[in-house]
């Protein structure tokens, strides 16, 4: 009897741990990741919301948790959950965001229109600004959270996420991504599986793709020179979506990889487990 209890001890344990892997590092800044506990270990799935977008959700052995991306703009102190119940009552959980400063980055753009757009180019990224955020506001219940993500292309992380970035010495928004110095024609890997939802080549994203890897988290590369799959395309972890480019605004070869997560972009090293 003892024997049998100690095998499903281990059995239990060894679940827990599978499913704690597969969680993101927490770390409550902007642009980072919080694990909130909600209290709620009912069968169905609740209804939680941040900033107006539906989030993340894992059933752990305690009972429902919210995995939470917090924007690069998210104020420090005090930030709130509101959570629906069975009777559509509404309650509101609270979690703390902490402080963080990002460094600088200066690049020089030798093509000038990439740092100052024509009128002409505006009302094309503008176009392009609508169907990225569509891409960002996906929705999709069908996939659990995913294993420890893969580093989409093998290479040196050659500028950290959150960087307040000056092109040509003019300031201009915070690094949504991470991005990976690789050769030009290298693979590019999706990190999880999921589905193919946009391809595009925008003004300054180059060529683009869009997976939804399910529960608000979507990976966008960018910068990519030929793409291998095509929208509502379904893709495994591992497979081959893109190649290396230099596509977009750039000063060489690279991959950016932007992961969002309840709409809101956040550091993608924070669900890595891989080597750089």
């Amino acid at each position: 009897m003892m024997t049998h209890k100690i095998f499903l001890f281990i059995t239990l344990l060894l679940i827990t741990l599978n499913q704690a892997l597969a969680l993101p590092q927490q770390n409550s800044v902007p642009g980072g990741v919080v694990i909130v506990e909600l209290g709620i270990n009912t069968t169905k799935r609740p209804l939680v919301r941040y900033r107006n977008n539906p989030v993340m959700l894992h059933r752990a052995a305690t009972g429902w948790q919210a995995i939470i991306g917090i924007p690069l703009t998210a104020k420090t102190g005090k930030h709130y959950l509101e959570i629906k119940d069975e009777a559509k009552k509404v309650q509101q959980i609270s979690f703390i965001v902490k402080a963080k400063k990002y460094a600088e980055q200066r690049l020089t753009i030798k093509n000038k229109r990439m740092v100052n757009p024509t009128a002409k180019d505006m009302i094309r990224i503008r176009k392009e600004i609508k169907i990225i955020r569509h891409a960002f506001g996906s929705w999709n219940e069908d996939y659990a959270i995913p294993e420890p993500l893969l580093q989409p292309t093998k290479g040196i992380r050659s500028s950290s996420f959150g960087l307040r970035r000056f092109f040509n010495e003019q300031a201009r928004r915070p690094h949504s991504g991470m991005d990976i110095a690789a050769a030009e024609g290298q693979a590019v890997i999706t990190p999880a599986q999921g589905k193919v939802i946009a391809v595009g080549d925008y003004f300054f994203n180059g060529k683009t793709v869009f997976v939804d890897h399910g529960q608000g988290l979507i990976s966008m590369f960018c910068h990519l020179n030929d793409i291998h799959v095509s929208p509502g395309q379904a893709v495994k972890r591992g497979d081959r979506v893109a190649d290396v480019g230099m596509t977009g605004r750039v000063t060489g070869p690279h991959l950016h990889w932007s992961l969002s997560l309840n709409n809101t972009r956040i550091d993608p090293a924070l669900f890595l487990r891989t080597e750089k």
